[in-house]
């Protein structure tokens, strides 16, 4: 290459960084306005803070209307997992007191006169027995009544007895048994109350 090539080979070169430089120049200068813009801080028109200011009312609207909705459902969630079981226990319970006219009836046989090899006596007290079994596996239990203190949540009384061998309102005779499913009564005791 001669030394005429060269001079316009190196001077294009030299025009070509310079004019790399420059837009890389200008961007630093554009940032640096920027940043003055931010210190200096942007201005609104009173139409624009109007307008975020809604925005902001909307969105806290919306948050609070989300938050109602979501509690609301919660609590209907709760309320009708609690209705559901209130109704299978209610419904178990009525099933239940149906039944309980059998119970009475093997308990009146059971009682009833009669030789300790009668196969008949025999076979109802095993039918009682299993009947009490199946109750006690359905989480029913028997009021006990006899020599308590009358609780009127628990024991309808139907006659009053004045006896000395007896406390003030103890239980002094059970007519008919009361049974009770968890702590929900489903027949109350009838009994006879001293004193």
């Amino acid at each position: 290459m001669t030394e005429e090539n060269k001079q316009p080979l190196e001077e294009e070169t030299a025009k070509t960084e310079e004019a790399q430089a420059e837009p890389a120049e200008e961007a630093a200068e554009k940032a640096a306005k920027g940043r003055k813009k931010k210190e200096k801080g942007i201005t609104f028109t009173k139409e624009q803070v109007e307008q975020m200011e809604q925005a902001v009312r909307q969105l806290e609207a919306t948050k609070e209307q989300f938050t109602r909705l979501a509690a609301e459902y919660d609590n209907y969630r709760k309320r009708t997992a609690k209705e559901k079981e209130t109704l299978y226990q209610d419904a178990k319970a009525d099933t239940i007191r149906e039944f309980l006219s059998v119970y009475d009836n093997l308990e009146r046989a059971a009682a009833a006169p009669g030789g300790e090899d009668d196969p008949h006596k025999k076979g109802l007290e095993m039918i009682f027995t299993q009947y009490k079994e199946l109750l006690k596996k359905l989480g029913v239990s028997e009021i006990e009544a006899q020599g308590r203190p009358f609780d009127p949540e628990r024991h309808e009384a139907v006659m009053h007895v004045d006896d000395e061998k007896f406390g003030e309102n103890e239980v002094a005779q059970v007519f008919q048994a009361g049974f009770a499913l968890g702590d929900k009564v489903i027949r109350h005791a009838v009994v006879q109350v001293a004193n």
